[in-house]
C-alpha cells in the first residue's frame, strides 16, 4: 500500500529559533509555528482558532533559518511528520509528541526575515530545499552560429 508524509504549513514564528549543534556537529534549530484558522460558526459568529507546531531543522537550513528569522515573522514549511515518544523520568510515564521535520521552506512577507536589513542577508522570498549535491552541469548549448536561420519561428 502506497503512503504519504508529507506537511505544508505557512505561520508565523512563536519564538526566536533555538539554535543547537550535535556532538558530531550537525546543526538543529528548533521553533514553533501559529498558523490560524478564520471561519464562521452555524450561527453566523466568526471564530478564529490558532494551531502551535514544532518545527525540526537540520543542517545548513537550520543554520540559515537561526540567522534571519525572529519571532513573528511569516514562514512557509514543508517538511514530513515524526513521532516523539520516551517516558518521563519523574513520573515514569510514557509520552510523546508530534513534530515536523522541515525538508524545504521560503521566506514570507516583506523585506528580510529576522532583522533590520543590511549586507548578507538572504532576500525574502527566497526557496531552500534539502536536496543531494548538484549533478555535473550538462554539456553547453551550440552556439548562436551553428544554428539554422531559416527555422520559421
Amino acid at each position: 500500500m502506497p503512503s504519504l508524509n508529507k506537511v505544508l504549513l505557512m505561520g508565523n514564528l512563536t519564538r526566536d529559533p533555538e539554535l543547537r549543534v550535535t556532538p558530531k556537529g550537525t546543526p538543529i534549530c528548533q521553533f514553533a509555528l501559529a498558523i490560524n484558522r478564520k471561519f464562521k460558526m452555524e450561527s453566523g459568529e466568526s471564530r478564529e482558532e490558532v494551531i502551535y507546531v514544532d518545527v525540526e531543522a537540520w543542517g545548513k537550513q537550520g543554520e540559515t533559518i537561526a540567522k534571519y528569522v525572529t519571532k513573528g515573522r511569516p514562514l512557509f514549511v514543508e517538511g514530513r511528520l515524526r513521532l516523539d515518544q520516551w517516558e518521563d523520568k519523574n513520573t515514569k510515564e510514557k509520552r510523546s509528541r508530534m513534530k515536523v521535520v522541515l525538508e524545504a521552506f521560503e521566506f514570507l512577507g516583506e523585506g528580510r526575515g529576522g532583522g533590520a536589513g543590511g549586507a548578507g542577508e538572504a532576500p525574502g522570498g527566497s526557496f531552500e530545499r534539502n536536496s543531494p549535491a548538484p549533478r555535473a552541469a550538462p554539456p553547453s548549448a551550440p552556439a548562436k552560429e551553428s544554428l539554422d536561420e531559416d527555422v520559421p519561428f
